[in-house]
């Protein structure tokens, strides 16, 4: 498995941080757009029109047939959303938005959750301890230890609090392609998996659910998956850099333009 992971050059480096960058804006920029009455079909549009004022493309749309520039998931959505004009928000939603960007060829891919109006006690906390486990889980990357102590200390987390990690999707290597080697469960055993090398870049995005980790992908449009019992979902994902003496988020926002 380790000679699949690609170790990034300098130069790779830093074009993948610039559109990781521009991925990281994209979201601060939807932010004030987020609100109650809103259909996701205008937040992609803008998105699209964000990301396309930059010089970039968004990498989704096209993707394996899907047909818009983000993913847009609402409550019981856990990740594939596709933004609709139907889909309108509205009090107490919670969402998370998904981008990823190619700039100049390199790929930048994060998200992060928006709530509307009053939300419950239980999204609010689900929230919290969805993205506390995405920094758990950024806590063990350094060169040297292994991926699976990514998904160990984030699913230990997760169940301390009784909420559950879904497993049947997972973080990817990105940068020169969208998903590259390697998988970064978020839920695995100690010790165990490739162990990390400078160089290396991967997303950790831990969905994390109010009940049951299962999902079901919506029939109709092959891309929809959802909890199993319609309960909550959440999820935060950055794109990380393996440093020499430990990680670098790549998506964080500069708010420049």
């Amino acid at each position: 498995m380790m000679e699949k992971i690609i170790i990034k050059t300098p130069e790779q480096i830093d074009g993948i941080r610039k559109s990781s960058v521009l991925a990281a804006n994209t979201l601060v920029y939807i932010s004030e757009f987020v609100k109650e009455g809103v259909s996701t079909e205008f937040l992609d549009r803008k998105i699209e029109e964000f990301i396309r004022s930059y010089g970039a493309v968004p990498a989704t749309l096209g993707y394996n047939g899907y047909p818009k520039s983000s993913c847009i998931s609402l409550n019981e959505v856990v990740c594939h959303g596709i933004p609709s004009s139907h889909t309108v928000l509205k009090n107490g939603d919670i969402l998370n938005i998904d981008v990823t960007t190619i700039l100049n060829g390199y790929y930048g891919d994060t998200s992060t959750m928006y709530t509307i109006g009053e939300v419950s006690e239980v999204a609010k906390s689900l929230i919290e301890v969805t993205r506390h486990c995405l920094d758990l889980g950024i806590q063990q990357v350094s060169p040297g230890n292994y991926f699976g102590n990514i998904g160990y200390f984030i699913d230990r987390y997760a169940r301390s609090k009784e909420f559950s990690v879904v497993f049947e999707y997972c973080g990817h290597g990105v940068g020169i392609h969208f998903h590259e080697e390697p998988q970064v469960d978020h839920s695995a055993r100690r010790n165990s998996g490739a162990k990390m090398r400078p160089g290396m870049i991967f997303t950790i995005e831990p969905m994390i659910n109010e009940g049951r980790p299962r999902t079901v992908t919506d029939e109709e449009d092959g891309w929809t998956a959802r909890t199993i019992d319609n309960k909550l979902s959440a999820q935060f994902e950055h794109t990380i850099l393996v440093t020499e003496t430990g990680y670098e988020i790549l998506t964080l926002p500069d708010l420049k333009r």
